[in-house]
């Protein structure tokens, strides 16, 4: 294994460090070798940014002659057949759970699909044969918060952080943990210690943001965007967006800043790639009032709509539309329609993918906008009240 291969594989199960970038240069440094060029195509083809899965299809087009499992898995996530690609991943995992990639990528599928048990259950059938992987660990304790099981996914975490104190990923579930409890304070002072070590993980940084905010430390949150959410890749972009976008839903004071996220976020109006980029990138456009921007989006949707296939059809048409139509009409002051069409939602909107702290952004959004619509000038100190509300409802 060349020393590139085992930093991105080493990358991917610490969940630290440009993992894409080091699967190139392992591509790079050995083009010969099938599991080098293996774990590029497959790290590519799951990046959520379009230019980087169609090098994914380039790369694969090096391995299609090549008969090996992960060449099936790979040809069907490039298909946007997410559901057979996990099956053949489970098909590997069932007879080599050491095969770390297949379980990475497995679970990144149903994390894109909303499919929290079947993270689990599969997380849980590799853990009772490597019960001492820290990386496994991890992967099973994010996926025991999603599913609800709170107390286990700590547990679970924490032991990954005794066999391996910079595992990234258990240190990422508990604070999903904290979060989904509302222990913002809690976890803020958990995390202190361990901050100084998240070189280059703006994620961690998010959260952290998010427990600010639920503590009324509005500027705090904001110095945290200005200091950590600089890069221009599609997963700081949809961070950056969300944080942004709740504050505003708090009626917090943003200043200017939608302004130049939604310039960055423009080279991707019309990817109509991924639902849950298209809906972070909406953010950007309302908050900043780029309409135009807003209006390129929806039409590469629609666009995008004319062609009946793929998993990103489906997300599209059930959520990904109506929610970017709700998030544009937000922005132009439209609260009537915006509620409605995020009351629409089908019950199946989980499937835009990302994590339970990721997608309420949804619920939060109508709650603002059913507030705003009764009662425009009060409606920003009512919002996560009657968010809840409505979740319940």
């Amino acid at each position: 294994m060349t020393a590139y291969r085992q930093a991105a594989l080493e990358s991917l199960r610490q969940q630290r460090g440009d993992a894409r970038a080091l699967a190139r240069a392992a591509a790079a440094a050995d083009p010969e070798s099938v599991p080098a060029r293996l774990l590029e195509a497959t790290v590519l083809v799951l990046s959520r940014d379009v230019r980087d899965f169609e090098a994914a299809g380039w790369a694969f087009a090096r391995l299609s002659p090549i008969k090996h499992v992960h060449v099936g898995a790979l040809a069907a996530a490039l298909d946007s057949d997410l559901g057979l690609a996990c099956r053949i991943y489970d098909e590997i995992l069932a007879t080599d759970p050491d095969d770390f990639l297949a379980l990475w990528a497995a679970q990144l599928m149903d994390y894109f699909s909303g499919n929290a048990d079947a993270m689990r259950t599969r997380s849980a059938r590799v853990l009772a044969l490597r019960p001492e992987d820290h990386a496994v660990l991890s992967i099973h304790a994010f996926a025991l918060q999603e599913c609800g099981l709170y107390a286990e996914a700590t547990n679970t975490a924490l032991r990954a952080l005794e066999l391996e104190p910079r595992d990234l990923r258990a240190e990422h579930a508990v604070l999903h943990v904290y979060e989904m409890r509302g222990e913002a304070a809690e976890a803020l002072r958990w995390a202190a210690p361990r901050a100084n070590d998240w070189h280059g993980a703006h994620h961690m940084w998010w959260h952290l943001a998010l427990f600010m905010t639920t503590l009324e430390r509005p500027r705090a949150a904001l110095a945290l965007y200005d200091q950590k959410f600089r890069d221009d890749t599609p997963a700081v972009l949809i961070d950056a967006s969300a944080l942004l976008w709740r504050l505003q839903l708090q009626g917090v004071e943003v200043g200017r800043r939608f302004t130049p996220l939604a310039a960055r976020w423009a080279a991707h109006a019309e990817d109509a790639h991924c639902a849950f980029n298209d809906l972070h990138a909406m953010m950007a456009f309302a908050g900043a009032q780029r309409f135009d921007l807003a209006e390129r989006l929806l039409a590469a949707q629609e666009r995008r709509l004319t062609r009946p296939f793929g998993a990103n059809f489906h997300m599209t048409r059930l959520v990904g539309h109506p929610a970017c139509r709700a998030l544009a009409a937000y922005g132009r002051g439209d609260f009537r329609g915006a509620e409605a069409l995020l009351r629409s939602l089908p019950p199946v909107a989980h499937r835009i993918g990302g994590s339970h702290a990721q997608r309420d952004i949804l619920q939060l959004t109508r709650a603002a906008a059913a507030a705003r619509r009764s009662n425009p000038t009060r409606g920003e100190n009512h919002v996560f009240a009657l968010s809840q509300r409505l979740a319940a409802a």
